[in-house]
This record gives structure tokens, C-alpha cells and sequence, in this order.
């Protein structure tokens, strides 16, 4: 069925930016309620993505909403350099005790998490009076100027407009892939390895004096949905505790409940000295936040940090409710409910033996899941004996044809990273039928993705 609003559709196509890119092209999104969306043409869709990671208690929340409204009769935009607004700090109050360690007491709240990095980049350099920022490979932070450099899970950020922030250093993350290490590696030979290359880093090409901050995603998030071993979390802690370098967790995906915890971080016992938050948090108002410890932010000059919108009376409106509703205690119990049902699928399919060849890897924490497949070697990779030469029946770009078929069945979903991941980002409290739903389309697009490639 045709778009109903073809006028206004094409005039999207024609004079949005080419450089914004989209899964449906073809329709308009007209309403969206818990974990589906419809579109003018009558599709309804599962929803998998929730706005890659936003809308984390469905589309529309009623709770949140609503607040929302309420707020939108009494402050709009109560701008954060004039005055304090009641959202305001009732989020600080609602988020105190949600926080992964106590000594995160200072906050402040911005609109994107791009925007969000850019302020921790800031304030590491502001309180060590360093200038070095070291980056996790695979690791994704923004597109905007100072998140685009400490961004490596793909080229497509930065293509183009180097030279970008100077300052910044790569160093490896242990995720078996990119490191061209066996899948069976162990988390704690994984980090023991990175941990080493990050000690070379540190003593060739940044000296730990001159070295604001480490950044890290817990999970990285669109470098493939893995997760940081605990061992290579708490390496950091000590390196950086040792040279007064600042921690900075990156939990703009991850965070609010999406691993199984409020926090991802929670689980290695690790203390960030900055935590940067987004996505989750408003549940689709934009809304962002930095929070760090009180004897830190004090060395920031009154009106170093700001912006016209940061920390809208709205957004902090519905992140009240958001905070609330994930205090509640349903929340946490469904996600980890629901994750063990969606990985319980996924094994299933790995073990099969008409689709596993063609699947390297399962994995995921809580509601944040990643399905990685194979991939045909390259010559470059095969010349430089990283990988054998892949089975010639493995075919290329099997994520994006697997993603393209389940949207054709009425799923949302999501391809990630430089390498064949196809990543499950539901709402967390999505109900089993709707989970049960979303695996079996998964599943009969996997079987008909390399029934083709076979053919």
C-alpha cells in the first residue's frame, strides 16, 4: 500500500540531507504506542530499535507523557545559566541514588550524548590541566567535533574532515574480532592483552603526564554490542587511579536498565570519575547529562559550561517519570527475563546446523544483544594470515540481509559496527509474546538470507 502522504513524503526525500540516511524511505511514521509504530502506508512494525535505544519503555509511555504535557503548561524553557527549574533538580534528586558509586554527586544536563562527551572531554582536560585523551578501537561516541575523534567503530564519522581534534590515541579493545584472536579467547587473556597495548600507548606515545582521560563504552555499543570484561574495567581503575587519570564511562546506550542494571558499569564494581548519560534517560525528549564528582566540577569557572537548551524543563519533566517508573521494580525483572528468552533463541539458531556455520557469535547483556555473522575473508586479511580463507559458501553483507527481510515482515531492526553484527535494542519492557514474535522473525529471515546466498 502506497504512502498516503506522498506529497510530503517526496518532499522529505528531495530536500533532506543526503547524508542522513534511513531504513524505510518509503513511508511516514504516523503514530507509535509501547513497542510498535505504524506508518501512513498501514504497516504497522515490531519495533526492535527503539529510536537506537531511546524510547526504552515504548513508544509513548503514558506516565512520561503526560508528565511531559504538564510541564509544557507551566515552564517550557527555564534556561539553565538564568535559574534553577523544578525538573531540574528534581532529576538530580530521582538519579542520586540510581547512581553506580556515591561519589557521583555532580550533575549536569545537556540535550545529545554527543554533546554530553564533548562536556567530559572538557571537563577532564579543565580539572588535570591535560591535554591527551586516550580512545577505546570499535569505540563510538558522537559525530560532533570532539566526540568524532575519540569515535573508531567506523570511518563513515570522520570521512573527510580530518584533520579532526588533535590529542587523542587509539588503543585496543578486547573484543576477539578486530584483534584477530580466537572467539574461545577468555575475557581475562583479552584483557590482559589490551591492558599491555594500552601500557605501550602510555609510555610511546602518550606519557601518563600528559594524559587527561580514558574513554570507554561498557558495552560498546555501535561497534558491535560487546561487552567489557570485568578484568580489562578494573586494569583501567588502577592505571588510572595510579597516574590521575580520569575515568570517563560512556553509558549513553547501555545505561538506565538497558544491561540488566541501572548501570552497566555496576557489575565490574568500577568508579567512574565522569559518567555520561543520554539516550534512556528521557525516554525520546532530548536530554543528556554529565555527572562527576563535586570535588572535580568545582575547578570548572562559573559559565564554562552551558547551552541554550541544556536541560529542558520538559525533557527533565519526563525523566523524572522515566527514573520513577525504573525504580519501580518491574523494569529490571523483565529485562533480564526477556534477554535470557532472546539469547536462549539466538543460541538455538547457532546450533543449528543448516544456519550456525554462518553465525560467529551471540552475545549481549541484558536487552542490548548482538548477533554477529561471518563473513568471507578479504585478500588482505588472508595475506596477512590473521584469518584462514572463509568457506566460499559464506556470503558478504549477510547482516544487511537479514535486517532488509525482517523489515519486510514487520520488524524494526538494526545492523551495527565495521563487521556483520544485526543488533537487538527492544524496549525493556517488552512483553514475552512480543519478544517470542520479533526471535521468530529473526530467525525465518536468517533461514531464507542464506537459503538465497546457497542458491
Amino acid at each position: 500500500m502506497p504512502s498516503t502522504n506522498a506529497a510530503l513524503l517526496s518532499l522529505g526525500q528531495k530536500h533532506t540531507t543526503h547524508g542522513l540516511g534511513r531504513v524505510i524511505d518509503d513511508a511516514i511514521i504516523e503514530n507509535a504506542s509501547g513497542s510498535y509504530m505504524t506508518f501512513d502506508d498501514g504497516r504497522t512494525m515490531l519495533d526492535f530499535t527503539c529510536g537506537i535505544g531511546v524510547t526504552s519503555l515504548g513508544h509513548c509511555h503514558p506516565q512520561i507523557s503526560q508528565a511531559a504535557a504538564d510541564q509544557c503548561m507551566s515552564v517550557v524553557h527555564g534556561q539553565c545559566s538564568i535559574a534553577f527549574h523544578t525538573p531540574y533538580v528534581r532529576l538530580i534528586e530521582e538519579l542520586l541514588p540510581m547512581m553506580p558509586d556515591p561519589s557521583l554527586d555532580s550533575f549536569f544536563f545537556w540535550n545529545s550524548g554527543s554533546e554530553a562527551i564533548e562536556a567530559a572531554l572538557k571537563i577532564a582536560r579543565i580539572t588535570t590541566g591535560r591535554q591527551n585523551i586516550v580512545c577505546m578501537q570499535s569505540g563510538y561516541h558522537g559525530r560532533t567535533f570532539g566526540a568524532m575523534a575519540v569515535t573508531r567503530s567506523k570511518t563513515i564519522y570522520s570521512a573527510g574532515v580530518h584533520p579532526i581534534m588533535p590529542g587523542v590515541f587509539q588503543t585496543p579493545y578486547p573484543y576477539f574480532h578486530p584483534l584477530g584472536l580466537p572467539k574461545e579467547t577468555s575475557p581475562a587473556e583479552l584483557s590482559e592483552f589490551c591492558l599491555k597495548q594500552l601500557g605501550l600507548v602510555l609510555t610511546s606515545q602518550t606519557a601518563p603526564a600528559d594524559t587527561a582521560a580514558i574513554i570507554i563504552e561498557p558495552i560498546l555499543g555501535e561497534g558491535g554490542y560487546v561487552s567489557t570484561p570485568v578484568e580489562f574495567l578494573q586494569g583501567l581503575r588502577r592505571i588510572c587511579d595510579a597516574f590521575g587519570i580520569m575515568l570517563i564511562i560512556d553509558e549513553v546506550q547501555s545505561g538506565f536498565s538497558r544491561s540488566g542494571d541501572y548501570f552497566a558499569i555496576e557489575q565490574s564494581g568500577v568508579r567512574p570519575d565522569i559518567l555520561v548519560i543520554a539516550k534512556g534517560l528521557a525516554n525520546g525528549f532530548p536530554l543528556s547529562g554529565v555527572i562527576s564528582r563535586k570535588e572535580l566540577t568545582d575547578k570548572l569557572p562559573p559559565g564554562s559550561m552551558g547551552g541554550t537548551y541544556a536541560g529542558n524543563a520538559i525533557s527533565c519533566a519526563a525523566a523524572v517519570e522515566v527514573a520513577k517508573i525504573m525504580k519501580g521494580g518491574d523494569i529490571l525483572p523483565n529485562v533480564r527475563a526477556r534477554s535470557k528468552q532472546a539469547l536462549d533463541a539466538l543460541n538455538a539458531l547457532a546450533a543449528d546446523p543448516e544456519v550456525g556455520k554462518y553465525i560467529l557469535d551471540v552475545r549481549g547483556r541484558g536487552l542490548m544483544i548482538g548477533l554477529e555473522f561471518k563473513a568471507p575473508a578479504g585478500p588482505a586479511e588472508i595475506k596477512s594470515g590473521l584469518v584462514s580463507q572463509a568457506p566460499s559458501d559464506i556470503p558478504a553483507g549477510l547482516a544487511a540481509r537479514v535486517m532488509k527481510r525482517c523489515v519486510k515482515k514487520g520488524l524494526l531492526i538494526l545492523t551495527t559496527s565495521a563487521f556483520e553484527v544485526l543488533r537487538l535494542i527492544p524496549p525493556l519492557n517488552i512483553t514475552e509474546e512480543d519478544m517470542k514474535k520479533g526471535c521468530d522473525i529473526i530467525a525465518e529471515s536468517i533461514r531464507e538470507a542464506v537459503k538465497e546466498s546457497a542458491n
